[in-house]
């Protein structure tokens, strides 16, 4: 397919600056940006009119547990453990294979007319059905099976994780990357860490974790261990290769200077960490020392949206409040973690997280035409402080359109509600 995105404003996060233009995708790349040559158009192409609207990279969540939304609302204003223990676990015991596949297509719908089109997911089981959701409605994933080690005395999961990666890994025309999971540090063992670790260095794969999320796990991994979380994963491999670090929230100077030597990235979930009172993740002294941090949601029960548009205005205003500096964490700062920095998280960057000629065509549009947008003094800035998830008017992934004026076209929407709301009674009842 060749589409033409004609007179929109374009942000490429390869700079701050906006410039007036077009934009032509062939197939799943974009094939220029900005000033399209008249020799490379065949008059074949759709054409999308893009006065007052805003082009920009697809957003990216860095961290999620997407059939978590059947649970949207359901254990609401509780502290992490007790909030996991006593309500979540429980609620996610009961779930099969077609509650998996309904909460994801739910969250899936729900990221696209957001605005986000890349997700790293943490779940399980059944993500075969996370892996259909994501290969039939289009959007592009991060998957992994979330390992509780003190649940799997018979590394059936971890066996899991691998069956998942051998079946689905480049899987969707290369939408789909398959990560392993440990789910923290105070649920696995260190034998069981190094089990995973090895599985996903043996297949060039990668980790995706939990980490220093609340006091609580930094006390009992000091009480049982002797360690830090930071140092005990380190002990066990965890951080020998490619490696998503879900929160971070109580990470030390040192650790973050340790992590930085690593392939290791941190995705920052500010609505979950205020609304479970986690704390206030150092994200400024980690962008000032290199470590590189993306942005995620969590699931929708700690958030209980999967909003970017939120998150990046929560991740602004909570490092400003916690280290009562305005100027710690910018707006352009907060969108390069959107995009640029969780697709780094993901060891996509060479393919997503930018418009440039060459990579692949994910990406939004976004109706400037809005009261919250006017006047237009810093258009950047508003993307941050001021856009809302439904400013979004078409959403693309690789180079297909799965939104068209905020209609999905890959996705029956009605169909979906229905199954979720039907699932979702069923396993929060008590």
């Amino acid at each position: 397919m060749r589409i033409l995105i004609k007179n929109a404003q374009i942000l490429t996060m390869t700079a701050p600056e906006l410039q007036k233009g077009d934009i032509l995708i062939i197939e799943d790349k974009i094939a220029a940006v900005g000033q399209v040559p008249r020799e490379m158009l065949t008059g074949s192409e759709k054409v999308i009119e893009a006065d007052n609207h805003l082009a920009m990279p697809g957003l990216i969540n860095a961290h999620t547990h997407a059939a978590m939304t059947l649970l949207r609302s359901y254990a609401d204003d509780l502290e992490l453990m007790t909030w996991l223990h006593d309500e979540i676990w429980p609620a996610e015991d009961k779930m099969d294979a077609e509650d998996i596949y309904w909460g994801t297509m739910l969250a899936i719908a729900e990221m696209i007319k957001g605005g986000t089109t890349t997700f790293a997911d943490m779940y399980g089981p059944f993500m075969d059905k996370v892996a259909e959701a994501v290969t039939s409605s289009g959007i592009r994933a991060n998957l992994s099976r979330g390992c509780v080690g003190a649940a799997d005395p018979e590394k059936i999961k971890i066996a899991e994780n691998i069956a998942l990666f051998e079946q689905y890994n480049n899987g969707a025309d290369g939408r789909i990357k398959v990560w392993f999971g440990p789910h923290a540090p105070y649920t696995c063992s260190k034998e069981y860490l190094q089990k995973l670790a090895q599985a996903a260095w043996e297949r060039g794969s990668g980790i995706h974790v939990h980490l220093a999320e609340t006091t609580s796990e930094l006390e009992q991994i000091k009480e049982g261990y002797g360690l830090s979380p930071v140092e005990y994963l380190a002990q066990a491999g965890i951080f020998d290769g490619p490696c998503l670090a879900a929160h971070g929230v109580w990470l030390s100077d040192e650790e973050i200077a340790f992590l930085k030597g690593k392939d290791v990235s941190v995705a920052h979930n500010p609505v979950s960490n205020m609304k479970l009172s986690s704390g206030a993740a150092p994200v400024a002294k980690m962008l000032a020392c290199g470590l590189n941090v993306g942005l995620g949601t969590d699931g929708a029960s700690s958030n209980n949206s999967l909003d970017m548009f939120k998150e990046m205005a929560a991740a602004a205003f909570l490092s400003k409040l916690s280290t009562m500096e305005p100027t710690s964490l910018p707006a352009y700062e907060v969108l390069k973690m959107a995009t640029v920095g969780s697709a780094k998280a993901l060891h996509w960057d060479k393919e997503i997280g930018t418009l440039e000629a060459g990579k692949k065509a994910d990406l939004i549009l976004l109706d400037l035409n809005q009261p919250h947008f006017c006047p237009w003094n810093n258009s950047v800035n508003d993307l941050v402080y001021s856009a809302k998830s439904s400013d979004v008017t078409h959403t693309i992934v690789n180079g297909q359109i799965l939104m068209e004026e905020r209609k999905l076209l890959t996705i029956d929407l009605a169909e979906v509600m229905a199954h979720a709301q039907k699932c979702a009674k069923r396993i929060t009842a008590k």
